[in-house]
Order: C-alpha cells, then sequence, then structure tokens
C-alpha cells in the first residue's frame, strides 16, 4: 500500500474531532484536493455535502470515469464523517440553487464552503500553454474561465446568503499558486486570469465576510499528487518517485492529504480571522502554522523552492525544501 493509503486515516487534526456538529459544502470534491478536502473535513467531524459531475453514471468532459463523487461520499463516511453526494454542474444557476436549499432544508446551515472547481486540465496541454491568446481556440479560452471563474462566482453568489448564517462562516477558494508566485505570468492569458481570480474573490470576500464574523482564504496545494498528474507521469501513489527522473520538480510532490489536513486545522481555528481572513496560503504555510504534515511525514515547501531557487537564482535543492 501506498503512503496515502497507509496514513490517511491515522493523523487526528489538533483535537478528537473538531468540527462536529458544522456543515461544510465542497464544491469540486470529485478528485485531487477537492475529495481529500471533503474527508479530512468529515474526519474532523463535520457534516460534509460534496458535489461535481462525474458521478457513477455520468462522467464529466474531464474524462475520467475512474473518480466519482459517490466514491467520494463514502471515503468521507470511511474517515467517521457523513458524507453526501450531490451531482451539481456549478455553471448552472439553477442546479446550484437546488443544492444550496437542500442544504438549508436538511441541515439548517452551513458553515464551510469550499470552492475547489475546476475541471480545466483536458484543456491546457494542446490548446492553452505554450500559445500566445490570440493564438489560443477562443472557445477554448472562455471554457477555462467558465470553469475556473464563473463556477466560484455563482457558487459564492447563491450558497453565501446560507453560509453567513453561521456563527463563523469559512469560505476557502482553492487555486494554484499563491498570490506572492502568481505575480508572474502563468504562461497563457486565460489560465492566468483563471487562477489569480479566486485569490481575489478571496480578498474581496474577506472584506464583506469581517461583517459576518467570517473568513475568506484563498489557498493552493503545491505540486499536487492527484490522480490525474499520477496518471500524466504514468505513476501510482505507490511508485510516484518513478516520475522524478522525467520531472525533477516532481520530488516536491505532495498528496492532496497535505492542503486537505491544513485546510481542516484552519477550520477548527477560532482565530482564523486574524490570521488568514482575505489572504492567499500555501498548503506549505498552512502545515507550518498548524504542526500538520503530508502522509510520509515530509512538509514540502513547492512555492518557496520556486521563488527562491528555480526562478530566484539562489543556491539550494528540492532536498532543502522536502
Amino acid at each position: 500500500m501506498g503512503d496515502m493509503d497507509k496514513d490517511t486515516t491515522t493523523q487526528p487534526i489538533a483535537h478528537e474531532r473538531p468540527l462536529a456538529g458544522r456543515v461544510a459544502l465542497v464544491a469540486g470534491a470529485t478528485r485531487g484536493a477537492g475529495r481529500a478536502l471533503a474527508v479530512e473535513l468529515g474526519r474532523a467531524g463535520a457534516t460534509v455535502y460534496v458535489t461535481g459531475r462525474t458521478t457513477r453514471e455520468r462522467v464529466s468532459e474531464v474524462g475520467r470515469a475512474t473518480e466519482t463523487i459517490e466514491e467520494t461520499a463514502e471515503l468521507v463516511a470511511a474517515a467517521g464523517g457523513t458524507g453526501t453526494a450531490v451531482p451539481t454542474d456549478h455553471l448552472d444557476e439553477e442546479q446550484v440553487r437546488a443544492l444550496v436549499e437542500r442544504i438549508g432544508r436538511e441541515r439548517g446551515r452551513l458553515d464551510i464552503l469550499v470552492n475547489d472547481l475546476w475541471g480545466g486540465e483536458h484543456l491546457l496541454a494542446n490548446s492553452v500553454f505554450g500559445k500566445k491568446s490570440w493564438e489560443t481556440p477562443l472557445a477554448d479560452g472562455l471554457r477555462i474561465l467558465e470553469l475556473g471563474v464563473r463556477s466560484h462566482v455563482i457558487t459564492a453568489a447563491l450558497a453565501l446568503p446560507l453560509l453567513v448564517r453561521s456563527d463563523a462562516p469559512l469560505h476557502v477558494e482553492v487555486t494554484d499558486g499563491t498570490a506572492a508566485f502568481n505575480r508572474r505570468y502563468r504562461g497563457n492569458l486565460y489560465y492566468d486570469l483563471a487562477k489569480n481570480a479566486p485569490i481575489r474573490i478571496a480578498f474581496g470576500l474577506g472584506e464583506e465576510l469581517a461583517d459576518h464574523g467570517g473568513t475568506a482564504v484563498a489557498v493552493t496545494p503545491g505540486f499536487l499528487r492527484s490522480e490525474q498528474m499520477l496518471a500524466h507521469f504514468g505513476v501510482t501513489e505507490e511508485n510516484w518517485r518513478d516520475a522524478i527522473a522525467r520531472e525533477p520538480d516532481f520530488a516536491l510532490a505532495e498528496s492532496p492529504y497535505y492542503l486537505a489536513r491544513a485546510v481542516a486545522a484552519l477550520a477548527a481555528d477560532p482565530d482564523r480571522a486574524a490570521r488568514w481572513n482575505g489572504k492567499s496560503a500555501s498548503s506549505a504555510e498552512l502545515a507550518k502554522t498548524y504542526g500538520v504534515r503530508d502522509v510520509d511525514g515530509s512538509r514540502p515547501d513547492c512555492w518557496s523552492y520556486f521563488e527562491a531557487v528555480k526562478f530566484g537564482g539562489k543556491d539550494g535543492s528540492v532536498d532543502d525544501y522536502r
């Protein structure tokens, strides 16, 4: 069994079940960071609604039938939480309205909203990276903005009226890159917009939620060992290090549970607003604050490595940042 399988049920998050009684929605929980976030929030005691477009009956445009939201809900339950899978296309306003109404009807509250919506990887390699904006097929570029920006805005707009009823609302935007790193151009205009927008959403919502005692924060994993990334390199969680020969930076890869453990700890932090409201944070920054480690016991810091060594010209190796 791989490192992820060995350890995901053994590490406590600060106390036994610090999120008991809390209700969470993880939008985009089919796989990757979203799935792990749902599992770790459930492990900490939250009731978790998990959404996505791939179910056991239907596959989204991502084209992966191997992960489903029903499986995610089952993993939440296996971790000791309560997981409910609700098939939802977050670009469909009526589906999102129905989802929020259901949560309100069944639970009467929403305390944690995680916006982990994306699903645009299939557009990147052929249509986006390495191309100027005017060389990118417009339909693909606009689809990236729909998946990475519009879906987030729709979900926030329709779920926040329920979220602000909580005594301590928490809104988490998941993106790729910290605010500091994303000052660099992310290689294509559409991708750059899609990955910077969640940072600004968290900043703006931080201003608005402050009046309600709430917190909004943008978070990013580092080099994520998602199911899709492992498949891209032709490895599994058990032998992921075999991909380092092909991509040396993959030595800093982290499991989805690294970010998830850190966010669960943040959700249980009564001082989170003072620490994080309106800010951008990496998995490594959160992990350092809350004493969290990845499933193999390491604490990788991919973004600091990129800033200091890969792009900053300082001496160092990947080993110094793991």
